[in-house]
């Protein structure tokens, strides 16, 4: 098995979550010690990043071709092809294209922490269903994806969560098991997440969440 690969950013799939499509980098090539993303914009004013911020990851961005508009903080900062921007977690930050085609690379990680693949990206496609309220066909769509990519623990905690709202405590509460087996952080999240509360008295769901 080679020990490398090789891609152009147009080779990698975009995946739109009915926000900025984005292309999963980090998933694309396997990477498992730290997160990286792609997003382009097709046209000038178009908004590359969502508007955000961090509960832990730093976040370094490079703007790779084009120009960009950084809001940070609501700080505006010009960034040409070539510059790099550096924002800590509680940063609010988005971005916009100034050129068609801007292209913006994403790299993060916890400060002190081994990063851990959740899987977020794979996600996209199915949260406009889950936003939409259709639960039950975001929870199908979501089976298959754990099932053709076993291991991350956000996208079982995702598809225990469209499982509970669907009216399947079952199945929610064994996918929401496996994904706190895999990653114990989910254990806290679902103690207040209200998309539990379909099966917040289940017994089975009170003893898995302590």
């Amino acid at each position: 098995m080679s020990e490398y690969k090789v891609a152009r950013l147009e080779d990698i799939e975009e995946i739109d979550d009915g926000r900025e499509p984005l292309r999963a980098v980090r998933h694309h090539f396997g990477i498992t010690s730290f997160g990286v993303n792609a997003w382009t914009a097709a046209n000038a004013g178009d908004r590359i990043l969502n508007e955000h911020d961090e509960d832990e990851d730093e976040e370094l961005y490079v703007v790779t071709e084009g120009r960009a508009r950084f809001e940070l903080d609501g700080e505006l900062v010009d960034a040409p092809a070539g510059t790099f921007v550096f924002a800590r977690p509680s940063v609010r930050r988005t971005a916009f294209a100034e050129e068609p085609g801007t292209t913006i690379v994403a790299v993060g990680g916890v400060p002190g922490k081994a990063f851990e693949p959740g899987g977020w990206e794979l996600w996209g496609p199915v949260r406009p269903l889950y936003q939409a309220g259709d639960y039950a066909q975001a929870a199908d769509r979501a089976r298959e994806l754990v099932e053709a990519h076993p291991g991350y623990p956000m996208l079982l905690y995702n598809l225990a969560c469209c499982e509970s709202l669907a009216g399947r405590p079952a199945d929610a509460i064994a996918h929401l098991r496996t994904a706190i087996e895999t990653s114990e952080r989910f254990r806290d999240y679902a103690r207040s997440d209200s998309d539990f509360d379909p099966i917040r008295d289940e017994p089975a769901f009170k003893e898995l969440v302590g």
